[in-house]
């Protein structure tokens, strides 16, 4: 009759289950683990994905290419990578009252660029509502000094500085009108029918 029991050469299914989840997988053939054979010919492949690449010209046209590496040369500094992305992003990183300040500065400007006094009043509007949003709130930083403005005193303004800029082109085009010879033969070639 046959002895149940394992035989010490052959494991049994549960103690197989148990080294199989603590030991790494091995490579039948080198008797390594499967991960270390994975490192082991990882920078070969990363080589060969490289090679293919530029064969298929995907690395040809990229931006900077033949120009000399921006920064080479200059000391280090270890934030140049938040500097950069500053700069590419043209991020803000001004406290809130600082940056209200700033915006109430170019409002004007800003305003300027518009083209209808229903966007003037919603930029206005809007500008307001931040800074009240920014009184309200107890961040750490400058006091919020900035002012609300008056909508329809911004409208009033708006308009005026439009005017202005309408006028100030006419007089511009009347004076080249003007000094441009021959402009006035236009005006009677088109004015007179036969």
């Amino acid at each position: 009759m046959p002895d149940p029991s394992p035989q010490p050469h052959e494991p049994s299914q549960q103690s197989a289950g148990r080294r199989h989840r603590d030991e790494p997988e091995r490579d039948e053939r080198t008797g390594r683990s499967a991960a270390a054979a994975r490192v082991a010919f990882q920078s070969q492949w990363v080589e060969e994905q490289l090679r293919v690449a530029m064969e298929r010209g995907d690395f040809d046209d990229l931006p900077g290419a033949g120009k000399p590496i921006e920064g080479l040369g200059s000391s280090h500094d270890p934030d140049w990578w938040v500097k950069k992305l500053v700069e590419r992003e043209q991020l803000s990183v001004l406290p809130p009252a600082l940056a209200l300040r700033k915006d109430d500065a170019e409002l004007e400007e800003q305003l300027d660029r518009l083209v209808t006094e229903k966007e003037v009043r919603r930029e206005v509007d809007e500008f307001n509502t931040r800074v009240r949003r920014a009184r309200m709130q107890l961040q750490g930083g400058p006091p919020v000094i900035t002012p609300v403005r008056d909508v329809d005193a911004e409208v009033d303004s708006w308009r005026d500085r439009r005017e202005a800029r309408l006028q100030a082109q006419r007089e511009a085009v009347r004076a080249l009108e003007d000094k441009t010879p021959g402009s006035g033969s236009r005006r009677r070639l088109f004015g007179r029918r036969r």
